[in-house]
């Protein structure tokens, strides 16, 4: 609806479009755009004028491959405001949180109708095949929980073919993404410190049951996903267990060894994990092997009717970058490219726990998972006012824990977080209630209510939702991540929360089905401290969005606003007429979705229609 892709390449150009209400008093508009490093400011045409709003356009070259634009408001004469990415300002601001175009970049389709289901092999689903023990290893039974401290030889038999026989439960769900996390051989249950990538682990089942698993994924119209680990491989790997016995063997150049003050040369580890040791991307020949090369890894698990279908990629944010060295915008450029010469359609998603705008702006990852433009915010937003016994102090670099916030907040965070990304790159972001790495989000906001607003935002913003195992049906995991890695309790189905999946399924069918939903742009109608309004519309498909925390004043919003003839309720309650006004729900915490139809129309229609539909669909 903002910007029109009239010649949609690198010195052609863009047609961008702004709304402005006719209330904000706006006489003129400009739009200033980027080239070659240089600033252009260029006043707007009014396209057109209704009772409400009206619309302005301009032509913005794409004299570059990232083109950032934001525009200047005038009035009374006076242009002293700016529109960016972050909102309005009465302040001059950086190039940073403008609006952005990037037209170099191709990104994959299906990713922004599709919903992703993530499982740990290792505590999805078992189908009894009997395999060795490794000595690392120690066994559980499934029906117990993960203890720890040694978290990581906690091995529950959870494999490949378990999960191909519980695909099922995935579509029932309606989810049509299988993201695996690593699946290689290595020397944990986690799997991150690969001993090689060339195999999938026995423990697993192999190579036949990631082949099983992809058949059957395809007999689901699903698609799958793999996890790589870019930045970092397990002391067993044979390239460093090379490296580590031979300083002229090739392969000592695939990993940062430094000299400490001992004058001892060490290997760069992740985090300071011994296990985990940090590869080095100025390595040419680490490149070819890892993704440039025709069989390299990334290529050779993509290839071929049965390859996975695109990567996440465990810490983005920190591979290839070292000290001083830093190719990490040159290997994630290259890496993507990679993966679309092998299966053009691939989709390569990076976890990114902080601000990952400058990584997306340089046009490498598809997207990023959202920590710090989804679940931050939602989780200070709508967290218990006293969390459970052993929920961990920090918070996703917070030394302090969860903090609590508005709504205001909360969108503030979310504008800020995505202001100067692609939109585009936005779409195919990875909205998080929760992970593998993660408390479960339903035990921070203690509430099931609260729980079905989050899932709510998480199906209906800007991004692909992606939800872990166990979320459907209230699985547990409080102190930590390896706590909420608890085996699914196929065998206690009583133990499941059935309202909450069901919500989950209501949910993701809605996702699902609304083009407004997959590429839709977003505009906040209402903000407050207990409840958020927002739409998500296409020229075709237009839906409003109420979500609350709590009981709270009605939100009232006019009915020429909406600009619509019918307005049809699809989860939950229906809106009140009060003279030339519609007044929302003020229960809470609750979560609502109307499909606003027609152009235009008179108000009474509109509620009208969405009480007759309300009892159309049993739910008066």
């Amino acid at each position: 609806m903002y910007v029109e892709r009239t010649n949609w390449k690198v010195g052609g150009s863009a047609r961008i479009r702004v709304r402005v209400p006719h209330t904000a008093g706006i006489e003129a508009v400009a739009v200033r755009y980027t080239h070659d490093g240089e600033q252009a400011c260029v006043p707007m045409q009014r396209d057109r004028s209704g009772e409400v709003e009206s619309w302005w356009s301009s032509d913005v070259p794409l004299t570059n491959p990232l083109v950032s634009y934001r525009f200047l408001l005038s009035r009374r004469g006076n242009p002293d405001t700016w529109l960016n990415g972050t909102g309005l300002h009465a302040h001059d601001t950086p190039d940073a949180d403008d609006f952005v175009l990037r037209a170099d970049v191709s990104y994959p389709t299906w990713p922004v109708h599709s919903v992703v289901y993530q499982l740990f092999p290792d505590r999805f689903a078992a189908s009894g095949v009997e395999a060795a023990t490794p000595e690392w290893a120690r066994r559980r039974s499934w029906n117990e929980l993960p203890q720890g401290p040694d978290w990581s030889s906690e091995l529950f038999g959870g494999d490949l073919y378990g999960a191909a026989e519980h695909l099922d439960h995935i579509a029932r769900l309606g989810a049509d993404v299988v993201y695996l996390t690593p699946i290689f051989t290595a020397r944990s249950a986690h799997r991150y410190d690969a001993a090689t990538f060339d195999e999938v682990d026995p423990l697993l089942g192999g190579n036949e049951a990631l082949e099983m698993l992809t058949k059957q994924a395809r007999a689901w119209n699903m698609r799958v996903m793999g996890d790589l680990t870019l930045n970092h491989c397990g002391t067993a790997h044979p390239w460093y267990e090379r490296a580590s016995h031979d300083a002229k063997a090739k392969e000592r150049s695939y990993f940062y060894f430094e000299r400490g003050e001992d004058g001892v040369e060490r290997p760069a580890t992740w985090l300071g994990v011994s296990s985990l040791i940090k590869l080095n991307f100025a390595s040419g020949q680490l490149r070819d092997e890892m993704y440039r090369g025709d069989g390299s890894i990334a290529k050779k698990w993509l290839h071929g009717a049965n390859g996975m279908d695109g990567w996440r990629i465990d810490v983005a944010n920190m591979a290839a970058r070292r000290g001083a060295h830093d190719a990490s915008h040159d290997v994630s450029l290259e890496f993507v490219q990679s993966c679309v010469e092998e299966k053009s359609d691939a989709y390569v998603v990076g976890e990114h726990f902080q601000d990952g705008r400058e990584d997306l702006a340089a046009g490498g990852w598809h997207g990023v998972m959202a920590y710090s433009a989804f679940t931050r915010p939602v989780w200070a937003w709508l967290r218990a006012d006293t969390l459970p016994i052993g929920f961990p102090d920090s918070f996703l670099g917070s030394a302090f824990g969860v903090p609590k916030r508005d709504g205001v907040s909360m969108v503030s965070a979310m504008r800020a977080f995505t202001a100067g990304v692609p939109f585009d790159a936005v779409l195919r972001s990875w909205l998080i209630l929760d992970s593998h790495d993660t408390p479960r989000f339903h035990e921070l906001v203690g509430d099931r209510d609260k729980a079905k607003v989050g899932v709510g935002l998480q199906m209906t913003m800007p991004g692909v939702p992606m939800l872990w195992m166990g979320d459907e049906i209230g699985l547990g995991g409080v102190t930590c991540g390896e706590d909420s890695r608890r085996p699914m309790p196929w065998e206690n189905e009583a133990a499941w929360d059935n309202d909450l999946f069901e919500w989950y399924r209501q949910c993701i069918a809605i996702r699902r089905s609304s083009n407004a939903l997959a590429v839709g742009s977003l505009r906040w109608l209402h903000v407050g401290a207990d409840v958020v309004v927002y739409l998500r519309e296409t020229p075709e498909d237009r839906l409003l969005c109420c979500a609350s925390r709590a009981v709270h004043a009605p939100v009232q919003l006019p009915t020429d606003l909406l600009q619509c003839e019918r307005m049809l309720t699809v989860l939950g309650d229906t809106p009140t007429l009060l003279g030339n006004r519609l007044v929302l729900p003020a229960s809470g915490p609750a979560f609502h979705v109307w499909r606003l139809e027609g152009s235009g129309g008179n108000a009474t229609a509109i509620v009208q229609m969405s009480t007759q539909s309300r009892m159309e669909n049993g739910r008066g």
